[in-house]
């Protein structure tokens, strides 16, 4: 069957699908029709190729393609499409077992939902039975979700209809070495989630959720020392640790295979979610095995949570890291882009901070590096150009001023270089 053309998809998208779908339209001003990909590239319907430095959003974390995930997703399809979490299946075990080989010491439990916000909402809903708790912390610039609950501790008005969130949550100042209203010192940070608690809870607390790199707010890491401090805190106000490793894990630090490992913290709950899968729409929590015992006494369940095929394919990514090495790789070719990034920005002052580890980069474009002033509107045109060179780089952040550099694990030395160059060259055409 031919592909369409961009026009038809166009229309029929404007016809058929809610505008609703629409509305992240703001990161391509044309219409972009993917057709295929291989490896860390995506093609086009005018068969054009294109490294995508997005990894369609974290999802594809292996890379198009990848022949465990196609052997492992295939063999499955055969076999059976679904199987109810009413009934037993081997695939959905068997991946929980992996998965729990791979935290730290402890006596985990994995519940596998359907995406990064649901599992988000019920995170919150774990810490909230197993502490007896209500209020629950997040950080300013996070983002974890944009459905109901999730929305109510996503710090981005861009995300948020004119309607009241869910209650209970509480916003902290966010640390940010780079552009915090505290500066890159992280003590006035520390206290402001002790000042929150004891003015804006009743003092005691369910938790507090934390990104170890604020991936959706600009790729902003946790400074070192903040999350041991803040959630010693937490604990102290009778709250749990929740991290948010939905765009962390599974290695893309290169450093560790989670987030929370590079700042010593052992959580009590992780969230799970994009990559998780390669592609396929799966998730989960990870708690301790009171925590969740706490909340097995309300009735829970999701109609395709714990899908045989998603968890086929979620233990093709634990497999192929392991296998090949991926998470070395990944940070062989962060430090090759790291390096490549910073040379970069001693040539063009736009380039105001590089920064992240492995495959999650971030360059944050200000009009003055004193000032620090986002460069919105140049980045909305070097994201523009760069594609025209066949690079899919989004700018993030609230203002919309930081590319974000995140592609599959699949990508090669030759493709990092392609990406410096057009970068190079976006940059210079300004």
């Amino acid at each position: 069957m031919d592909s369409l053309d961009t026009a038809t998809v166009e229309h029929l998208r404007q016809q058929y699908l809610s505008p609703s779908a629409d509305t992240l339209r703001i990161y391509h001003d044309e219409p972009f029709v993917a057709l295929r990909g291989e490896g860390a590239h995506l093609i086009d319907n005018q068969g054009r190729r294109f490294l995508d430095g997005t990894a369609q959003n974290l999802c594809i974390s292996l890379g198009y393609g990848h022949p465990l995930t196609l052997e492992m997703v295939h063999r499955q399809v055969d076999a059976m499409m679904h199987c109810t979490s009413l009934f037993h299946h081997e695939m959905p075990t068997l991946y929980a077992q992996e998965l729990v080989a791979r935290m730290p010491p402890g006596d985990w439990v994995v519940h596998l939902v359907n995406s990064g916000a649901e599992a988000i909402d019920l995170a919150y809903a774990m810490a909230r039975a197993a502490t007896g708790n209500f209020e629950i912390l997040s950080l300013r610039n996070g983002y974890h979700g944009a459905h109901f609950t999730a929305l109510a501790t996503t710090a981005f008005s861009l995300l948020r209809p004119p309607m009241p969130t869910a209650a209970g949550f509480v916003q902290v100042v966010n640390p940010d070495a780079y552009k915090g209203v505290f500066g890159p010192d992280i003590t006035q940070y520390v206290a402001e989630v002790g000042r929150t608690i004891g003015s804006a809870t009743c003092g005691r607390i369910a938790g507090m959720i934390i990104e170890p790199v604020q991936g959706f707010g600009g790729v902003v890491p946790m400074p070192e020392g903040y999350m041991t401090a803040a959630l010693d805190i937490v604990r102290a106000a009778g709250g749990l640790a929740i991290i948010d490793e939905v765009q962390t894990g599974f290695g893309r630090m290169g450093s560790h295979y989670w987030g929370f490992e590079a700042h010593g913290v052992t959580p009590d709950i992780v969230v799970l979610g994009k990559g998780m899968g390669n592609g396929m729409p799966i998730a989960g929590v990870i708690a301790r095995r009171d925590i969740a015992t706490a909340f097995a006494e309300t009735k829970f369940f999701n109609t395709y949570g714990s899908n045989p095929v998603a968890a086929a394919s979620a233990r093709s990514v634990l497999a192929a890291i392991e296998q090949e090495n991926l998470q070395a790789h990944a940070a062989h070719m962060g430090d090759r882009a790291l390096t490549g990034l910073r040379q970069l920005q001693t040539k063009h002052p736009l380039m105001g901070d590089v920064r992240g580890s492995g495959l999650l980069l971030g360059i944050e474009l200000v009009n003055d590096r004193t000032t620090r002033e986002p460069a919105s509107a140049q980045a909305q045109a070097i994201q523009k150009r760069l594609r025209e060179l066949g690079v899919i780089m989004v700018a993030g952040s609230i203002n919309r001023n930081v590319l974000r550099f995140n592609p599959p694990y699949a990508i090669e030395a030759a493709d990092i270089d392609h990406m410096l160059v057009s970068l190079d060259q976006a940059l210079s055409g300004l």
